[in-house]
């Protein structure tokens, strides 16, 4: 049974991996969030919940205790801080896997029009500090997986293709669904991926923007 801690389980991602790590998997889960609250647990023996902050560094620490994989679905202008913090964190339990969302563009990988079009739409404060954490990440000696979504629908399927770092971003736009298969297949080790940065988006999605734009 693989333990899986997630970080920011509230999100809206993570709220569908821990969703499909129930019916797809027996994964065991710490669900680690601020305002416990917020979640409904559907399966007490394999759902377990630690309210705290990651920037908390000895409740991060005890919950990171005998995990397996950590899958990180933070947020925030803090964003760079909080990558120091996992990364002390998991260094000091001896925690190796780590699966991180960041977002496209951080590596100004995303070519022409679109890649015009994310910059004014995510420059000034969130790309570069996402970009920031990933090299924190990277700079690390983790067995680490960045995920780099396209811009994020609602959309109930799961459809996506990636790529690597290095080469052009695709897509415009993924489901959250998407990226949440792609999170529980890199967890269980289904699909490779260690210390890799994956772009992921749905083929077929090629534009100068999101189509709802």
């Amino acid at each position: 049974m693989t333990k899986v801690l997630v970080l920011g389980a509230a999100g809206r991602i993570a709220r569908l991996a821990t969703r499909e790590f129930l019916t797809d998997t027996d994964a065991d889960l710490t669900l680690y969030l601020r305002n416990a609250g917020r979640l409904r647990i559907t399966d007490p023996a394999r759902e377990h919940v630690v309210d705290g902050d990651v920037t908390d560094a000895p409740t991060l620490r005890g919950a990171l205790e005998g995990q397996d994989v950590v899958y990180a679905n933070l947020a925030g202008r803090d964003i760079e801080e909080q990558a120091r913090d996992v990364v002390a964190a998991m260094d000091s339990a001896g925690a190796r896997r780590l699966i991180w969302i960041s977002t496209l563009g951080i590596y100004d990988e995303v070519p022409g029009a679109f890649g015009r079009w994310n910059h004014e739409q995510l420059d000034g404060g969130y790309l570069e500090t996402y970009a920031a954490a990933a090299g924190v990440i990277e700079a690390s000696d983790l067995d680490w997986t960045i995920i780099r979504p396209a811009w994020l629908t609602d959309t109930d399927e799961v459809d996506y293709e990636t790529t690597r770092k290095g080469e052009p971003f695709r897509g415009t736009a993924v489901s959250r669904r998407s990226v949440a298969d792609l999170v529980v297949r890199l967890a269980t080790g289904r699909v490779p991926g260690s210390r890799e940065s994956l772009g992921v988006d749905k083929p077929g999605t090629e534009g100068d923007r999101p189509a709802w734009y």
